[in-house]
């Protein structure tokens, strides 16, 4: 019997269709985090928890007791990179950690500015009725974190920046990674497996010591990165005006807020010169190098860091 135009077209159809819908099951499984998520919140008696703010819901965890502290993330990263310093800082302060709109499991909104974040660490803190609060900031929290400083002075009662972006908020000062998941080619990453791929790629350039990039890691990053609209959010960010990049660095001569910098001998994101900028303008700010470290010491030195946010934080 003779098949006829119309038969041939169908099961030409139904082969892409099938084909397609099996390089999409691949994609999905090449993509998938290497071990489960989140488990490490249980294990340390923590609990996250959700609260709106501007409309938006924001996930964060609290413990301890004390004088509080706010723990803000980086770009693409999430409240996971806190995990080996709350629990020592809770051992003497009220410590709050939050995901910034866009990342972790708080909302994602379709257009997203830098102007959200400091809005979103501040909104929590009446949400959670903290007047006052020591803000800790690694990264894009660094910046937001400044800000906040900057701009509401008498609710920071003491500011530590952690390898801190700021001086380098312009389009073309931003790592190759991060400029390329932000710019029109990074909806690549909408359709292809390589949310994993530029996960570890991200996480080997921010770690100084490669083992580092554990699977545990791996998927604690790449989990919200597989949310629906997780990218479009992140690229929103680049639709940003960066009147930032240049009012940043003029604007941290008005903190008043007891400073602390921390950084990375070996950061490959943001030069260690960076640290000298953060404390020659900001009044009386200090500094502290951690040797054979990359862009999270808070990751890979965690130990270190916890004893330097106690010392500074305790002082007068």
């Amino acid at each position: 019997m003779k098949t006829g135009r119309g038969g041939r077209l169908a099961r030409r159809v139904t082969v892409a269709v099938l084909v397609l819908a099996s390089l999409w099951g691949l994609g999905a499984w090449l993509d998938r985090p290497p071990v489960p998520t989140g488990e490490w919140i249980a294990a340390a008696g923590l609990e996250a928890s959700d609260v709106l703010v501007g409309g938006r819901r924001l996930r964060y965890v609290r413990a301890g007791a004390g004088t509080p502290v706010v723990l803000v993330h980086g770009f693409a990263s999430s409240l996971y990179t806190w995990k080996d310093v709350l629990p020592g800082l809770a051992r003497a302060h009220d410590v709050v950690a939050l995901d910034l709109p866009g990342f972790g499991a708080s909302d994602q909104p379709g257009e997203l500015s830098f102007e959200d974040f400091p809005a979103a660490v501040l909104g929590l803190m009446d949400a959670l009725g903290i007047d006052r609060a020591a803000l800790v900031g690694n990264s894009l929290g660094g910046a937001t974190v400044a800000v906040v400083a900057v701009r509401h002075p008498g609710r920071v009662s003491a500011l530590v920046l952690v390898d801190s972006a700021g001086f380098h908020l312009a389009d073309a000062d931003r790592p190759a990674v991060v400029r390329l998941a932000m710019s029109p080619a990074g909806r690549l990453l909408d359709v292809l497996p390589l949310r994993r791929l530029a996960v570890e790629i991200s996480l080997r350039q921010v770690l100084h010591d490669p083992s580092l990039v554990t699977e545990e890691r791996v998927a604690e990053y790449l989990a919200p990165l597989l949310r629906p609209g997780a990218l479009a959010s992140i690229r929103s960010l680049a639709r940003t005006p960066s009147r930032e990049a240049t009012d940043f660095a003029r604007a941290l001569a008005a903190i008043e807020a007891p400073t602390l910098v921390v950084w990375g001998r070996n950061d490959a994101w943001i030069p260690v010169a960076d640290a000298d900028r953060f404390v020659s303008t900001i009044p009386g700010a200090e500094k502290l190098v951690l040797e054979d470290c990359g862009h999270v010491p808070e990751e890979e030195k965690p130990r270190a860091v916890t004893e330097a946010l106690l010392r500074f934080l305790s002082g007068p």
